[in-house]
């Protein structure tokens, strides 16, 4: 808990004197197509693998893209209330943040009528103790990390997005 509160109040004030350094382009993520409806996406750090369920031509051997978006903001809400923690010197004897959402699947399949292709609403539930913090404590720990949460911003406030497209045409037959 130590190390991490003098790595965010180190960094913070690096940041502070020098906001210029601040801003930068986070690593890419490549998507690269295995076969059917799975892919590769690799990273600075590894890779991972996604598949669509058996009802919609996958193979289900991977878990969806969908369920990665929850999985990413579940694991960064989680590492923002460790971080907040940790700032204030209060040592969590647990934390779990579970995300679930909800769906209609005929957006993303691009049936007439249907509504938006993502979900229609998500929840987010954060079980966390410690023994040296009050109730008061551990809520307002919560809600620093949730306004500080980069994929809940992501999720929650509308981006800039763009798009490059790329195509490779086949030579003129002759």
């Amino acid at each position: 808990m130590e190390a991490i509160r003098n790595a965010i109040e180190a960094a913070s004030g690096k940041l502070a004197e020098h906001p210029e350094m601040a801003v930068g382009t986070d690593a890419a993520a490549l998507a690269g197509h295995e076969e059917g409806l799975r892919f590769r996406v690799d990273g600075p750090n590894g890779a991972i693998t996604t598949d669509m369920s058996e009802s919609v031509g996958g193979g289900a051997s991977a878990p969806t893209p969908g369920w990665l978006m929850r999985a990413a903001l579940a694991a960064c809400d989680a590492t923002t209330v460790a971080m907040e923690a940790a700032r204030d010197g209060i040592e969590l004897s647990d934390l779990t943040v579970s995300v679930e959402s909800d769906t209609d699947f005929r957006g993303v399949l691009g049936v007439e009528g249907a509504p938006h292709p993502g979900p229609l609403a998500v929840r987010v539930r954060i079980e966390l103790a410690a023994p040296d913090a009050t109730e008061d404590q551990l809520r307002e720990i919560v809600r620093r990390a949730e306004a500080r949460s980069p994929v809940r911003d992501a999720i929650a406030r509308e981006v800039s997005m763009s798009t490059e497209i790329e195509t490779a045409s086949p030579a003129p037959s002759s």
